[in-house]
Protein backbone atom coordinates (compact mmCIF):
# COMPACT_ATOMS: atom_id res chain seq x y z
CA UNK A 1 0.00 0.00 0.00
CA UNK A 2 2.55 2.44 1.05
CA UNK A 3 4.62 1.43 -2.33
CA UNK A 4 1.49 2.23 -4.78
CA UNK A 5 1.00 5.78 -2.55
CA UNK A 6 4.67 6.73 -3.25
CA UNK A 7 4.46 5.73 -6.98
CA UNK A 8 1.82 7.70 -7.23
CA UNK A 9 3.31 10.62 -5.44
CA UNK A 10 5.88 10.78 -7.50
CA UNK A 11 5.61 12.58 -10.74
CA UNK A 12 3.02 15.25 -8.99
CA UNK A 13 4.84 17.74 -7.28
CA UNK A 14 7.16 20.36 -9.05
CA UNK A 15 10.65 21.52 -7.72
CA UNK A 16 10.44 24.98 -6.15
CA UNK A 17 11.29 27.93 -8.33
CA UNK A 18 14.45 29.30 -6.34
CA UNK A 19 16.33 25.09 -6.58
CA UNK A 20 17.36 25.56 -9.84
CA UNK A 21 19.79 28.66 -9.30
CA UNK A 22 20.53 27.88 -5.84
CA UNK A 23 21.99 24.46 -7.26
CA UNK A 24 23.08 26.20 -9.95
CA UNK A 25 25.39 28.66 -8.03
CA UNK A 26 26.47 26.09 -5.50
CA UNK A 27 27.97 24.18 -7.72
CA UNK A 28 29.94 26.65 -9.18
CA UNK A 29 31.22 28.17 -5.65
CA UNK A 30 32.30 24.67 -5.35
CA UNK A 31 34.19 24.11 -8.63
CA UNK A 32 35.98 27.40 -7.69
CA UNK A 33 36.49 26.73 -4.43
CA UNK A 34 38.38 23.15 -5.43
CA UNK A 35 40.23 25.40 -7.98
CA UNK A 36 41.36 27.91 -5.20
CA UNK A 37 42.38 24.73 -3.39
CA UNK A 38 44.47 23.11 -5.84
CA UNK A 39 45.99 26.34 -7.28
CA UNK A 40 47.15 27.03 -3.73
CA UNK A 41 49.11 23.44 -3.47
CA UNK A 42 50.55 24.22 -6.86
CA UNK A 43 53.57 26.63 -7.69
CA UNK A 44 51.32 28.54 -10.04
CA UNK A 45 48.59 30.99 -8.09
CA UNK A 46 46.52 31.08 -11.38
CA UNK A 47 42.73 29.66 -11.65
CA UNK A 48 41.82 28.24 -14.72
CA UNK A 49 38.12 29.15 -15.37
CA UNK A 50 37.25 26.55 -17.89
CA UNK A 51 37.31 23.42 -15.16
CA UNK A 52 35.48 25.36 -13.10
CA UNK A 53 32.62 25.95 -15.43
CA UNK A 54 32.98 22.30 -17.09
CA UNK A 55 33.18 20.89 -13.27
CA UNK A 56 30.11 22.95 -11.99
CA UNK A 57 27.81 22.44 -14.80
CA UNK A 58 28.50 18.57 -14.97
CA UNK A 59 27.40 18.40 -10.77
CA UNK A 60 24.88 21.33 -11.76
CA UNK A 61 23.41 18.57 -14.52
CA UNK A 62 23.90 15.61 -12.51
CA UNK A 63 22.13 17.19 -9.10
CA UNK A 64 18.87 18.65 -10.68
CA UNK A 65 18.32 15.44 -12.77
CA UNK A 66 18.54 12.74 -9.80
CA UNK A 67 16.12 15.50 -8.05
CA UNK A 68 13.69 16.14 -10.81
CA UNK A 69 13.47 12.12 -10.90
CA UNK A 70 13.23 11.35 -7.17
CA UNK A 71 10.23 14.35 -7.06
CA UNK A 72 8.99 14.90 -10.40
CA UNK A 73 9.57 11.83 -11.95
CA UNK A 74 11.24 10.41 -15.24
CA UNK A 75 9.40 12.62 -17.94
CA UNK A 76 9.90 16.02 -16.37
CA UNK A 77 13.53 15.05 -15.09
CA UNK A 78 14.55 14.13 -19.07
CA UNK A 79 12.67 17.79 -19.78
CA UNK A 80 15.13 19.40 -17.63
CA UNK A 81 18.37 17.23 -18.73
CA UNK A 82 17.35 18.16 -22.28
CA UNK A 83 16.95 21.81 -21.44
CA UNK A 84 20.02 21.89 -19.66
CA UNK A 85 21.91 20.82 -22.72
CA UNK A 86 20.31 22.88 -25.63
CA UNK A 87 20.84 25.82 -23.20
CA UNK A 88 24.17 24.84 -22.88
CA UNK A 89 25.31 24.01 -26.83
CA UNK A 90 23.49 27.50 -27.12
CA UNK A 91 26.06 29.39 -24.98
CA UNK A 92 28.82 27.44 -26.56
CA UNK A 93 28.06 28.67 -30.02
CA UNK A 94 27.37 32.34 -28.74
CA UNK A 95 30.72 32.34 -26.43
CA UNK A 96 32.58 33.20 -29.81
CA UNK A 97 30.48 36.01 -31.49
CA UNK A 98 30.62 37.68 -28.05
CA UNK A 99 34.42 37.32 -27.94
CA UNK A 100 34.40 38.42 -31.45
CA UNK A 101 32.21 41.83 -30.43
CA UNK A 102 34.05 42.55 -27.84
CA UNK A 103 37.41 42.52 -29.10
CA UNK A 104 35.88 44.34 -32.15
CA UNK A 105 34.36 46.68 -29.65
CA UNK A 106 37.38 47.32 -27.62
CA UNK A 107 39.93 47.57 -30.26
CA UNK A 108 38.07 49.23 -33.04
CA UNK A 109 36.40 52.16 -30.68
CA UNK A 110 38.69 54.47 -30.43
CA UNK A 111 39.20 54.60 -34.41
CA UNK A 112 35.73 55.49 -35.41
CA UNK A 113 36.60 59.17 -35.68
CA UNK A 114 35.93 62.09 -37.85
CA UNK A 115 39.55 60.67 -39.72
CA UNK A 116 38.54 57.03 -40.46
CA UNK A 117 35.39 58.49 -42.22
CA UNK A 118 37.12 61.36 -44.24
CA UNK A 119 40.64 60.06 -44.90
CA UNK A 120 41.35 57.24 -47.37
CA UNK A 121 44.46 54.77 -47.52
CA UNK A 122 46.16 56.44 -50.42
CA UNK A 123 50.08 56.52 -49.92
CA UNK A 124 49.62 55.41 -46.40
CA UNK A 125 51.91 53.10 -44.76
CA UNK A 126 51.98 51.73 -41.51
CA UNK A 127 48.98 53.46 -38.79
CA UNK A 128 46.71 56.16 -40.15
CA UNK A 129 44.51 56.70 -42.96
CA UNK A 130 40.58 55.97 -42.70
CA UNK A 131 38.29 54.06 -44.96
CA UNK A 132 37.20 56.73 -47.04
CA UNK A 133 37.93 54.76 -50.36
CA UNK A 134 36.52 51.36 -49.09
CA UNK A 135 32.66 53.20 -48.30
CA UNK A 136 32.98 55.05 -51.68
CA UNK A 137 33.85 51.62 -53.14
CA UNK A 138 31.26 49.79 -51.81
CA UNK A 139 28.78 52.41 -52.51
CA UNK A 140 30.40 52.74 -56.38
CA UNK A 141 30.28 48.86 -57.01
CA UNK A 142 26.72 48.18 -55.39
CA UNK A 143 25.49 50.86 -57.70
CA UNK A 144 26.41 49.60 -60.47
CA UNK A 145 25.29 46.24 -59.97
CA UNK A 146 22.01 47.47 -58.99
CA UNK A 147 21.59 48.79 -62.48
CA UNK A 148 23.16 46.25 -64.07
CA UNK A 149 20.51 43.59 -62.21
CA UNK A 150 17.59 45.20 -61.67
CA UNK A 151 16.39 46.18 -65.17
CA UNK A 152 17.20 42.67 -66.38
CA UNK A 153 15.92 40.73 -63.25
CA UNK A 154 12.13 42.72 -63.37
CA UNK A 155 12.07 42.28 -67.54
CA UNK A 156 13.27 38.68 -66.96
CA UNK A 157 10.34 38.19 -64.24
CA UNK A 158 7.95 39.96 -66.52
CA UNK A 159 8.45 37.49 -69.23
CA UNK A 160 8.49 34.48 -67.41
CA UNK A 161 5.18 35.43 -65.60
CA UNK A 162 3.44 37.22 -68.48
CA UNK A 163 4.75 35.62 -71.80
CA UNK A 164 7.11 32.64 -70.64
CA UNK A 165 5.74 29.54 -72.31
CA UNK A 166 7.34 26.88 -73.78
CA UNK A 167 11.19 25.80 -74.33
CA UNK A 168 12.42 29.33 -74.01
CA UNK A 169 10.71 30.11 -71.16
CA UNK A 170 11.98 26.54 -69.32
CA UNK A 171 15.99 27.35 -70.24
CA UNK A 172 15.68 30.89 -68.36
CA UNK A 173 14.14 29.13 -65.04
CA UNK A 174 16.68 26.50 -65.26
CA UNK A 175 19.65 29.07 -65.50
CA UNK A 176 17.90 31.02 -63.00
CA UNK A 177 17.85 28.26 -60.29
CA UNK A 178 21.50 27.55 -61.39
CA UNK A 179 22.53 30.98 -61.04
CA UNK A 180 21.06 30.80 -57.73
CA UNK A 181 23.35 28.40 -56.19
CA UNK A 182 26.50 30.04 -57.72
CA UNK A 183 29.21 30.98 -55.11
CA UNK A 184 30.24 34.07 -54.79
CA UNK A 185 34.10 33.39 -55.34
CA UNK A 186 32.64 31.50 -58.93
CA UNK A 187 31.26 34.97 -59.99
CA UNK A 188 34.19 36.49 -58.69
CA UNK A 189 36.78 34.68 -60.83
CA UNK A 190 34.39 34.99 -64.10
CA UNK A 191 34.11 38.85 -64.02
CA UNK A 192 38.11 38.62 -63.11
CA UNK A 193 39.04 36.16 -66.43
CA UNK A 194 36.41 38.58 -68.25
CA UNK A 195 38.49 41.66 -67.67
CA UNK A 196 41.60 39.66 -67.99
CA UNK A 197 40.51 38.64 -71.71
CA UNK A 198 39.50 42.04 -73.02
CA UNK A 199 41.74 44.57 -70.76
CA UNK A 200 45.07 41.66 -69.93
CA UNK A 201 46.48 40.51 -66.83
CA UNK A 202 46.87 42.84 -63.69
CA UNK A 203 43.79 45.17 -64.67
CA UNK A 204 42.13 46.30 -61.53
CA UNK A 205 38.63 47.41 -61.44
CA UNK A 206 35.60 48.60 -59.60
CA UNK A 207 33.32 47.31 -62.89
CA UNK A 208 34.60 43.81 -62.47
CA UNK A 209 33.26 44.08 -58.75
CA UNK A 210 29.89 45.56 -59.87
CA UNK A 211 29.63 42.65 -62.73
CA UNK A 212 31.00 39.93 -60.52
CA UNK A 213 27.75 41.12 -57.65
CA UNK A 214 25.53 41.33 -60.02
CA UNK A 215 25.44 37.82 -61.22
CA UNK A 216 24.55 36.84 -57.76
CA UNK A 217 21.82 39.52 -57.53
CA UNK A 218 20.10 38.84 -61.13
CA UNK A 219 18.79 35.49 -59.82
CA UNK A 220 17.19 37.13 -56.61
CA UNK A 221 15.65 39.69 -58.49
CA UNK A 222 14.05 37.61 -60.73
CA UNK A 223 12.29 35.19 -57.91
CA UNK A 224 11.22 38.49 -55.30
CA UNK A 225 10.04 39.64 -59.16
CA UNK A 226 8.30 36.88 -60.29
CA UNK A 227 6.46 35.85 -56.62
CA UNK A 228 4.88 39.39 -56.38
CA UNK A 229 3.61 39.23 -60.03
CA UNK A 230 2.09 35.97 -59.82
CA UNK A 231 -0.24 37.11 -56.65
CA UNK A 232 -1.46 40.30 -58.39
CA UNK A 233 -5.01 39.43 -59.33
CA UNK A 234 -5.72 38.02 -62.68
CA UNK A 235 -9.41 40.40 -62.48
CA UNK A 236 -7.00 43.11 -63.15
CA UNK A 237 -5.70 41.98 -66.08
CA UNK A 238 -8.86 40.97 -67.10
CA UNK A 239 -10.83 44.54 -66.69
CA UNK A 240 -7.91 46.10 -68.74
CA UNK A 241 -8.16 43.44 -71.24
CA UNK A 242 -11.98 43.91 -71.49
CA UNK A 243 -11.49 47.59 -71.76
CA UNK A 244 -8.99 46.96 -74.84
CA UNK A 245 -5.91 47.43 -73.20
CA UNK A 246 -2.92 45.86 -75.23
CA UNK A 247 -1.06 43.35 -73.13
CA UNK A 248 2.15 45.19 -73.20
CA UNK A 249 -0.09 47.70 -71.14
CA UNK A 250 -1.66 46.17 -69.05
CA UNK A 251 1.72 45.10 -67.41
CA UNK A 252 3.36 48.71 -67.40
CA UNK A 253 0.25 50.25 -66.22
CA UNK A 254 -1.91 47.98 -63.85
CA UNK A 255 0.65 44.87 -63.22
CA UNK A 256 3.90 46.52 -62.44
CA UNK A 257 2.08 49.40 -60.25
CA UNK A 258 0.54 46.55 -57.99
CA UNK A 259 3.47 44.77 -57.28
CA UNK A 260 5.96 47.69 -57.23
CA UNK A 261 5.71 48.13 -53.18
CA UNK A 262 6.27 43.95 -53.66
CA UNK A 263 9.09 44.46 -55.52
CA UNK A 264 11.05 47.07 -54.42
CA UNK A 265 10.77 45.12 -50.91
CA UNK A 266 12.20 42.02 -52.42
CA UNK A 267 14.87 43.98 -54.09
Amino acid sequence: MTTQLNSSFRGTQDLPKWLSPTLLVSFFLASFGLQVLIASDSDSAEINFIPVAIFGLVGFTVAIYVISRIIEGVRKATDRLVTIMVSTAFSLALIPLLSLAYTVVTKGVARFDAEFFTFSMRNIVGEGGGALHAIIGTVEITGIATLISVPIGIMAAIYLVEYGRGTIARLVTFFVDVMTGVPSIVAGLFAYALFVIFFGPGVRMGLGGAIALSLLMIPVVIRATEEMLKIVPNELREAAYALGVPKWLTVLKVVLPTSLAGIATGI
